[in-house]
C-alpha cells in the first residue's frame, strides 16, 4: 500500500511545482533538498521552515510571492526530503552551516536575499548571526513565531501553574519519540490546540497535520532535544541586519513574549507585528500577513540594479521601515512596536 503524501495535494496549501530543485551539501557533508520558485532575475527570498515541518509548509507564502520574487526553500536536515544526520549533526551550529550552504548554492555571485525563518527556521537565522556569509548574502531578515531561549519554561501547551512542572512537561514533549500515527480527528484536534489559533480552518489544520505527522519520530525527538536546551540570545544580539518580527498572540509553543523579547534585543529591529488570535503556524494561518512582511523587507532593502543585471543590491539609504502589514480579513488589529 502506498504511503500517504506528507502534505496536502490540492487546494491553496498544496506545494506549487518548483522551477528547479537541487541538492546542497553542508559543511559536514549533510545533503539538503532545496527548490527554487519564481523568476531567476527577481529579488530573492530564502525561507527556512520550523521543527517537524518541510518545504511544503511555505506553500501559501510561495504562491503569494513567486510571481515577482525568486523564492528559495530547503528542507532542514532530517525533514522532508533531506536525509537525517548522524548523532553529531543535531545542533544550532549545524543549522547555521546549512543555511549558509543554501545561500551560497542558490544565489548568484553578488546576489543578496531577504531571509525568513519560522520557529526553528528563525532560530537557524539567529544561530548564523555571527557568520560573515550571512551578512554578505542577507539584506534583511524576518523572524516568524520563534524564540531565542527558555522554550520549555515559556511554552503554554501544558498550562501548569508550577514553573518547574511546566518546564518539565514541555521538555518531555520536546524529547518524545512517540509516533504520532495517522492523521485522525483526535490528532487534528490535538494539533490545533497545541499549534494553531481558535479560528484555524479545517483546510489549514489538515495541511499542518499532514506535514507534522510526516516527520520521523526520531528526527522530531533529536531536534526537540536541541530546542529544549536552546540558548541563542547572543545570536539575536549579533543579528545586525534589518530584522522584522511577527507572531500570533495565541501561540502556545513560542508565546508572544518571545517575539517581544526579540524586538527588544535585536540591533536593528524593523517592527514587531502581533497577529491577534493566531497560533504558532502563522505562515499557514495568515500567509497574506507573512508574505506581506517579506515583500516589505524586499522593497525596503533590496533593489534591482538599473543595468538590468537582475542582481539585487542593498538599498543605499538603509532606512527600511515597518509599514502596516496586509492582513487577512478576520484580523481585528495588529501591533507594531
Amino acid at each position: 500500500m502506498s504511503r500517504r503524501p506528507g502534505h496536502v495535494t490540492t487546494g491553496p496549501y498544496a506545494p506549487p511545482v518548483p522551477r528547479t530543485t537541487l541538492t546542497v551539501t553542508s559543511a559536514d557533508g549533510a545533503r539538503l533538498y532545496a527548490e527554487v520558485h519564481g523568476p531567476e532575475d527577481a529579488p530573492a527570498v530564502v525561507l527556512a521552515h520550523g521543527w517537524t515541518c518541510s518545504t511544503a509548509f511555505w506553500a501559501p507564502v510561495v504562491r503569494d510571492l513567486a510571481a515577482g520574487h525568486k523564492v528559495v526553500l530547503y528542507d532542514q536536515r532530517g525533514h522532508g526530503r533531506s536525509p537525517a544526520a548522524g548523532p553529531a549533526g543535531h545542533s544550532t551550529h549545524a543549522l547555521a552551516d546549512d543555511l549558509v550552504a543554501v545561500l551560497e548554492a542558490t544565489l548568484r555571485p553578488g546576489e543578496r536575499a531577504v531571509v525568513g525563518g519560522h520557529s526553528m527556521g528563525g532560530m537557524t537565522i539567529m544561530a548564523a548571526a555571527g557568520r560573515p556569509q550571512l551578512h554578505e548574502r542577507a539584506a534583511a531578515a524576518l523572524l516568524c513565531s520563534t524564540g531565542a531561549a527558555e522554550l520549555p519554561a515559556e511554552s503554554r501547551v501544558f498550562p501548569l501553574r508550577s514553573p518547574q512542572a511546566r518546564r518539565r512537561a514541555h521538555r518531555l514533549m520536546l524529547h518524545s519519540r512517540m509516533p504520532l500515527g495517522p492523521v485522525s480527528p483526535l490528532a487534528r484536534s490535538a494539533l490545533k490546540y497545541a499549534t494553531m489559533g481558535p479560528g484555524a480552518t479545517a483546510e489549514q489544520i489538515e495541511a499542518c497535520a499532514r506535514i507534522v505527522h510526516a516527520c520521523p519520530p526520531g528526527v522530531r525527538a533529536r531536534w526537540g532535544k536541541v530546542l529544549a536546551g536552546l540558548e541563542l540570545t547572543g545570536g539575536a544580539d549579533r543579528l545586525e541586519l534589518p530584522t522584522a518580527v511577527i507572531a500570533g498572540t495565541a501561540d502556545r509553543l513560542t508565546p508572544v513574549v518571545h517575539a517581544r523579547r526579540l524586538a527588544s534585543v535585536l540591533p536593528d529591529c524593523r517592527g514587531l507585528t502581533e497577529l491577534p488570535g493566531l497560533g504558532h503556524m502563522t505562515p499557514i494561518e495568515d500567509a497574506v500577513a507573512v508574505a506581506g512582511r517579506l515583500r516589505e523587507l524586499v522593497d525596503d532593502h533590496l533593489r534591482t540594479t538599473e543595468t538590468g543585471s537582475g542582481v539585487p543590491e542593498a538599498a543605499a539609504d538603509g532606512t527600511g521601515g515597518a509599514a502596516e502589514v496586509p492582513r487577512a480579513p478576520r484580523q481585528k488589529k495588529e501591533k507594531t512596536a
